[in-house]
């Protein structure tokens, strides 16, 4: 399990979304109280960007931040949604060895990982070639402990956790995004975290599993 790590605070918090139309600044806020959960006013900008209506989507969150909404994807992000616990696996994988993670948000026992535009149509390929390309006669499949991935693109829509979500709720923020402009995980990345993640699914271990919310990531840490 990876440390706690501090987050710099980068753009302000949003708890309300009314800073949307604030002219003054808000009071700094202490790095301590910062975390990467916390949804910003630009990383909200950003999510309503993926609409058809981004204005109507943040005042909607104005009025009800505690909302979660239904958001397209094919434009601003696609989404690869795995099992809780090997989506835990993966964004280990991704912040300990790899180039950290885009967005990241919890819904009824799945993880929503925010990726490349692309992703889901480009993902399911990746991965059927290595399940038949990379192995010889007899060898087990790479991809064989990795769970069924589902890959959210062009068409489909999925729920976007509420600016103040409760952390028992079923949609929530892991990783939120906090600029108009986050950095996504390509296919080819998110593959590696999988195939990373299920290399140490097979490992045995006497230990409880993790809380699923232990980890803080320092998104500052994204190339």
């Amino acid at each position: 399990m990876c440390r706690p790590r501090k987050v710099p605070r980068s753009t302000p918090r949003c708890p309300g979304f009314r800073q949307l139309s604030a002219t003054r600044r808000s009071p700094p806020v202490p790095v301590d109280a910062m975390s990467s959960s916390t949804l910003t006013s630009d990383g909200a900008a950003w999510l309503a960007s993926a609409g058809t209506y981004p204005r109507s989507t943040l005042a909607f969150w104005e009025e009800r931040p505690d909302a979660p909404v239904v958001l397209p994807c094919g434009s601003a992000f696609d989404i690869v949604s795995v099992p809780a616990i090997f989506g835990r696996r993966m964004l280990d994988r991704l912040w300990d060895e790899g180039p950290g993670s885009g967005p990241v948000a919890v819904f009824r026992g799945r993880m929503l990982l925010f990726a490349a535009p692309g992703t889901a149509q480009r993902l399911p390929s990746l991965l059927e070639w290595e399940e038949w390309g990379a192995t010889g006669p007899g060898s087990p499949s790479r991809t064989a402990a990795i769970p069924p991935l589902l890959c959210h693109g062009t068409g489909d829509a999925v729920t976007v956790p509420a600016p103040t979500g409760a952390p028992a709720s079923d949609a929530r923020w892991l990783v939120a995004p906090d600029t108009r402009q986050p950095w996504l995980p390509g296919p080819e990345i998110l593959l590696w975290a999988a195939l990373r993640a299920a290399r140490s699914a097979v490992r045995i271990s006497i230990f409880p599993p993790p809380d699923l919310d232990a980890n803080v990531y320092d998104v500052s840490r994204r190339r």
